[in-house]
């Protein structure tokens, strides 16, 4: 049954703070997800097998147990997952939402750089995977030559992918119309989360996913993003052509509402002319929350075997791991 749906739920969304956003519990998988990557200190006693270390990077609006379900399925494979959250945001969805400004001004340079200091500290380089702002992310960390292989799923694009569809700027407007500042913070609101994010799910569903993942994000990334072409020292930018990074797919899903598929599809399209290894997976009726709705083993399934498959073994992403920040 789904749940009981307020008529000011799409316009108001005090109803869900006061309503849904209560105390918790950890579950059994989120306690060591927003492990911050400063804290390593006992990383090499945590992972057994070198070659089998994952770090999974969040985007733009969510926790980092948004990868809850892929930390459970990669661990039961022998994997060690390490899911840290970006650079100054607080280990819990409740302390984010108490203190948003922190992460202020919070922009993709800053946040590539945390990522790569704890690449750097592993014994071996590790499989990266990305969802939305944290594919481009991903994409940006193996440009700097770190990583076995990459993932990038509903992935935001890098600046020189020409063709943004006007329904994906339209699609986060109303959030960015509430803070047009790229130093502020703001929350995305119930309503375009439904009808952008969770197009694809249930109300209850969609419901229970903003309660427990959807926090307040910094909007320099996502501008960033969506305007690098008008910036020629963008942030955003990634050397297409780069043949000596490791493998890359882009995975994408295809009722995506946010990134769209062929968002994605020209996205790889530009990676034609690198002789590195670079794949394309198109996931049908996946919405932009393919990591959390029913049906998510597939994407997480196909997203490591392909991995697994295409990881560079040539011992060149090792010398890029060994240096320091």
């Amino acid at each position: 049954m789904q749940a009981a749906w307020p008529q000011s739920a799409g316009r108001d969304d005090r109803w869900l703070v006061e309503n849904l956003w209560g105390p918790r519990k950890a579950g059994p998988t989120e306690l060591g997800l927003a492990r911050p990557a400063a804290q390593v200190e006992d990383l090499p006693a945590r992972i057994k097998d070198p070659s089998k270390t994952i770090v999974l990077i969040h985007g733009l609006w969510m926790a980092p147990k948004c990868w809850e379900f892929f930390c459970s399925y990669y661990e039961a494979r022998g994997y060690c997952v390490l899911a840290p959250a970006w650079p100054r945001m607080a280990d819990r969805v409740e302390e984010i939402r108490r203190d948003p400004e922190a992460l202020a001004g919070l922009g993709l340079k800053e946040i590539t750089d945390h990522y790569a200091r704890l690449i750097r500290s592993l014994p071996a380089p590790p499989i990266l995977m990305g969802h939305c702002l944290g594919g481009l992310v991903v994409q940006m960390l193996l440009d700097r030559g770190l990583g076995a292989a990459g993932v990038a799923i509903n992935s935001a694009t890098p600046k020189g992918v020409v063709g943004l569809p006007l329904g994906v700027l339209s699609s986060v407007w109303p959030a960015l119309s509430r803070s047009f500042h790229a130093n502020h913070t703001v929350m995305l609101p119930f309503n375009v989360f439904r009808r952008v994010f969770a197009n694809t799910m249930s109300d209850g569903d969609a419901i229970r996913v903003y309660q427990r993942n959807i926090v307040p994000g910094p909007c320099r990334p996502l501008y960033q993003s969506l305007f690098a072409v008008l910036s020629s020292q963008s942030d955003a930018t990634v050397n297409f052509a780069n043949g000596t990074r490791a493998p890359l797919l882009l995975a994408a899903g295809g009722a995506d509402q946010f990134a769209p598929a062929e968002l994605n599809r020209l996205n790889y399209e530009r990676y034609g002319r690198s002789p590195a290894v670079t794949g394309y997976q198109e996931f049908s009726g996946r919405s932009h929350l393919m990591l959390m709705q029913p049906g998510w083993q597939v994407v997480a399934g196909y997203a490591l075997n392909w991995a697994e498959e295409n990881r560079r073994r040539d011992g060149l992403s090792s010398l890029a791991c060994g240096g320091i920040a």
